[in-house]
């Protein structure tokens, strides 16, 4: 089965995030395909390079690329909702005249059309929400 996650939670404001990479894995485990992860709203925050979480907590922005990374997974971060946040790439970044960018690799910037296309591809699209 094709799976498509939306994330709309921070990382550390709700279990949102954490239950989100907990379920990718599993499907993963489980032999699923997921098509895409798509970060919205308040979600953003899980592509930061700046969050520094206590070293006994997990690292789910860490956690979120690592498992990207390993099973080549999609990982979309909504443009509009992360420049809103301060979630900017190098391109944003300029584009906006900011100092410096804190996107996460491998996450991307693009747009909600990424979504509705995943709606399409996938059999079915979770959304885990603050």
């Amino acid at each position: 089965m094709i799976f498509s996650i939306v994330v709309t939670g921070a990382p550390y404001s709700s279990q949102a995030a954490d239950s989100a990479l907990r379920y990718c894995k599993s499907l993963l485990k489980l032999e699923h395909q997921i098509h895409r992860i798509f970060f919205y709203a308040d979600g953003v925050h899980n592509a930061s390079e700046l969050a520094v979480p206590p070293q006994d907590e997990t690292n789910i922005p860490s956690e979120w690329a690592q498992l990207a990374e390993q099973h080549k997974l999609d990982i979309v971060v909504c443009i509009a909702a992360a420049v809103r946040r301060g979630v900017l790439d190098e391109n944003e970044a300029g584009r906006y005249e900011k100092s410096s960018h804190n996107l996460t690799l491998p996450f991307v910037l693009s747009g909600l059309g990424q979504l509705v296309e995943a709606g399409i591809v996938s059999d079915r699209v979770v959304t885990f929400g603050a």
